[in-house]
Order: structure tokens, then C-alpha cells, then sequence
């Protein structure tokens, strides 16, 4: 298996041309992880799917590990753009409809870019590290949230809400994949539910 640690790095385009390539050569990895898995896809079906040459791939990202980084950074700064926008909204929202927000979120981001799905499940595709900078970023930007909307909580307590909330979300997520069912509608109910109280535990501490 290919060492993460001695990877090169993806080389950044100059040019807006070079842009364009790379959008299409990622938006060509991002289709082709989803049908064929991380592990079986190779470098020249990537660039046969994008319509460019294997050089031209291998000009912008030396390995499929290159790839898959650049591809999970780019998930990684929309969802951060997600949060942001929730950021900007908490405030006119009460506990419930923020914890309906929260919930929705990753569900809806991981529906919307399977290949994030991919690429979260394929340890090998992202370094350890850069995953957990990942988490890390997230729950930062959960912590500018929960400030922003309960001014004056304790910052222990902010970062303590931030981490429950993150994990509040993975579990919706891991809920929304199960076979749907009454069963699931309901304990997807009931997770709201849970968070919203918890909300609202924060908003009176």
C-alpha cells in the first residue's frame, strides 16, 4: 500500500485554464471513487472520465492519494461554508428548529457529495492526520455557533456543547443510512428531540 507519509502534494493550477482542468479532473475522481470505490479505481480511469490525458492528471496530482486529499479538502471547505450559514441564521432561529437544522446538515451534505461519503469510510484516502484536523475544524466551527448564539456561556461548557453536538450529528447520519422503517422515523424524531433539549439546557445554563 502506497505510504500517506511520503505522498507528494497535489501542485496548485496557475492559470484559470489550469483551474478549469482541475475541477474537471476532481469532479471525474469524485464519480468515479463513488462507482468503483476508492480502492479500485485507478489513475487512468480518472483521466479517461475527465477526457484528459494521464499526463495532464499526473501533472496536478502524482498519486491517487494527491487526489483524494484534494478532493476531501475541498468537501471539508464547503462544509465549513454549511456551518457558517447556520452561524449566520441561529439566531433567528428557537432551540428546535436549530436542532432540525444541525441534524439535516451532515445528513444532507453526505447525501449531496457521495464521494465525502467515500472518502470518510476509506481510511487510506485521507491521512490520519488531515482527518483529524477535519473533526477538529468542524467542532471549531460548531464552538463559533454555540457562542454566537448562547452569549455568556462558560467557555468550557461551549466547547463541552460543541463536541456532543458533533457527535449528536454522526449519529443522525449513521441513523439516516439504516433501512428506513418506522422504527427509524421515530428514533430519528426522538434524536431531534434530544438535542433540542440539550439546546435548551445550554441557552438556561
Amino acid at each position: 500500500m502506497p505510504s500517506q507519509k511520503t505522498s507528494p502534494p497535489a501542485r496548485a493550477p496557475q492559470r484559470k485554464r489550469g483551474h478549469e482542468r482541475v475541477a474537471s479532473l476532481l469532479s471525474a475522481a469524485a464519480d468515479t471513487f463513488v462507482e468503483k470505490g476508492y480502492d479500485a479505481a485507478t489513475m487512468t480511469e480518472i483521466a479517461a472520465r475527465a477526457g484528459a490525458s494521464i499526463g495532464s492528471l499526473y501533472q496536478f496530482f502524482p498519486t491517487k492519494e494527491a487526489v483524494a486529499q484534494a478532493l476531501m479538502g475541498g468537501h471539508a471547505e464547503a462544509l465549513y461554508a454549511r456551518i457558517g450559514q447556520l452561524t449566520a441564521r441561529a439566531a433567528q432561529w428557537g432551540n428546535d428548529e436549530l436542532a432540525g437544522q444541525l441534524i439535516r446538515l451532515f445528513v444532507d451534505f453526505r447525501r449531496q457529495q457521495p464521494s465525502f461519503v467515500v472518502l470518510t469510510e476509506v481510511p487510506a484516502s485521507v491521512p490520519k492526520g488531515e482527518a483529524l484536523t477535519i473533526r477538529m475544524r468542524i467542532r471549531d466551527e460548531l464552538i463559533g455557533l454555540l457562542s454566537g448564539r448562547y452569549p455568556g456561556l462558560p467557555t468550557a461548557q461551549v466547547r463541552a456543547g460543541a463536541t456532543v453536538v458533533q457527535y449528536m450529528m454522526k449519529a443522525a447520519v449513521a441513523l439516516h443510512a439504516e433501512t428506513a422503517s418506522t422504527a427509524r422515523t421515530t428514533a430519528q424524531t426522538q434524536l431531534r428531540r434530544t438535542l433540542w433539549l440539550y439546546l435548551d439546557d445550554l441557552a438556561n445554563a
